[in-house]
């Protein structure tokens, strides 16, 4: 199993501490920006709402875009894979 880096992020106002390969680091570091970046948008957008609603609407626009802009991807082991790293990825947060 390949050396593993711990990576702080912040989601909505939230510290996570996960861990990741460091090649990777930098793709979750802009993943995380994006989804930041929409929180705010939709916060601008949708005044009053609490942070776990802005999450949502972001969820649902990420999920949509990359739906959209490469379906292929999204389509059969492509997305087994994607969903198997995630859940290595919070199997590894959850046990820290």
């Amino acid at each position: 199993m390949p050396d593993l880096i711990p990576v702080n992020i912040v989601i909505g106002d939230r510290t996570y501490r996960i861990k990741t390969n460091p090649e990777d680091e930098e793709m979750i570091r802009k993943t995380v920006k994006l989804i930041n970046d929409k929180v705010i948008e939709y916060k601008t957008q949708f005044a009053g709402q609490d942070m776990q609603d802005y999450i949502a609407m972001v969820i649902i626009w990420y999920a949509t875009q990359a739906t959209g802009q490469n379906s292929d991807a999204m389509r059969g082991k492509n997305i087994g894979d994607q969903l198997k790293k995630m859940e290595e990825q919070l199997d590894k947060f959850i046990s820290v």
